[in-house]
């Protein structure tokens, strides 16, 4: 038998379905489980709490794939839980055979695939394997995406440096079928043209759909100010939602490339558009000194916290970046500020922004907030898991 018996008292996150177990809680290792084995896990008083994916090499030494209850980690445990994502994405309006949608179908721990990501785009699909229990799957992942989906193709994206903590090689390339060099989708009446090949993360952020949205709501005749625009989706919304400007700022060219071609393909006004190729702290401390000032600012940044040892260095990144965009607002301007950083907890977020605001002399109002939309769904027990925040604000 392969097993992990805890420490004492360290079994309380797991009674509540936390579904991960760090190697500091481990009493003891029965069976000598090697990467990504499925070991069954014990309290200290010997009682069975479920089977996890081992993974000897990372600090998350165990990702659970049931709770108190033994079964076959096979095909079969896999066909089911893939079944019930996209039963419930369709039962919240996302249709895995829809020929031009873009969402997340299967969203790791959430859906009860441990560092597994799965997103949709069109008629292909991008997979992001992060962790041990899904590596020693991928084979059956991929088959059952390809029966399931009638997709046409789909590409791997297991290309992060988090994979190195899980003591796993980097891997990008075709799976199944042909993956064309762009792939288009439609969201929310804009389309999209995504590089699944080269793109960020599984080629596009699907997570940000509906702070886009919003962002077109509230355009019309502003200003806006577009800060690390990546591919320039919320600049697109703006246009379409009438701004009368839109700056996109991102120091990549080729994403840049990909936001006016968006434009042109959405056949939205060139002339209202201007790209940027620029460093965003830089461009921001170059339009203070200069009194620029605009209606609308979005700041939607790469992750600043990647581990609790740079939670502070994160967090003054995230005030100076906020502290130069009230700065620019307008009297009445509005902002949109996100973190993408897990360990970015809300009431820390909305503290730092606070603080910001009191350094830049601006009163500032929270009229909505932002989180992962319904694809992207968070288990109660996985806090974790939220990792995507974000407060619209606005000068009073």
């Amino acid at each position: 038998m392969k097993a992990i018996v805890l420490k004492p008292n360290r079994d309380k996150s797991v009674k509540r379905f936390h579904p991960w177990v760090f190697s500091g809680a481990i009493e003891e290792v029965k069976g000598s489980p090697g990467l990504g084995d499925v070991v069954e896990v014990y309290s200290y008083k010997s009682d069975f709490l479920g089977l996890a994916a081992y993974s000897p090499n990372s600090q998350i030494r165990a990702r659970f794939w049931t709770f108190f209850q033994k079964e076959n980690i096979d095909k079969s445990y896999f066909a089911r839980v893939i079944d019930k994502a996209i039963e419930n994405r369709l039962s919240r309006g996302f249709d895995v055979f829809d020929k031009t949608a873009g969402f997340r179908l299967i969203n790791g721990e959430n859906d009860f695939i441990p560092g597994c990501i799965v997103d949709k785009y069109g008629e292909v699909i991008s997979v992001e394997i992060l962790s041990a229990g899904a590596e020693v799957n991928r084979e059956i992942i991929f088959q059952l995406l390809k029966e399931k989906t009638n997709c046409k193709g789909i590409y791997e994206r297991s290309d992060s440096a988090v994979r190195k903590k899980e003591g796993l090689p980097i891997r990008s390339g075709l799976v199944y079928g042909e993956i064309p060099d762009k792939v288009s989708i439609e969201e929310n009446g804009i389309l999209f043209s995504i590089d699944i090949k080269n793109g960020h993360k599984t080629g596009y952020y699907l997570d940000q759909r509906d702070a886009r949205k919003k962002i077109g709501e509230l355009s019309k005749g502003k200003t806006v100010l577009n800060c690390f625009c990546y591919t320039g989706g919320f600049g697109l919304f703006a246009l379409k939602g009438g701004a009368k400007k839109v700056y996109q700022v991102d120091v990549s060219k080729d994403a840049l490339k990909l936001a006016k071609e968006g434009i042109v393909n959405n056949k939205l006004p060139t002339a209202f558009a201007t790209h940027v190729e620029a460093d965003v702290f830089t461009y921001l401390r170059k339009l203070r000194d200069k009194g620029e000032t605009f209606d609308l600012i979005v700041l939607d940044p790469p992750k600043f916290v990647e581990s609790k040892d740079n939670l502070e260095k994160g967090s003054r990144g995230y005030k100076d970046i906020n502290l130069l965009a009230m700065k620019l607002l307008a009297e009445g301007g509005i902002l949109a500020t996100f973190s993408c950083s897990g360990l970015m907890e809300m009431d820390l977020f909305q503290k730092i922004i606070a603080d910001a605001a009191v350094d830049a002399k601006k009163q500032i109002q929270i009229i909505d907030r932002f989180y992962q939309p319904s694809d992207h769904p968070v288990n109660t027990a996985f806090p974790e898991g939220s990792y995507l925040k974000g407060l619209l604000l606005q000068v009073v």
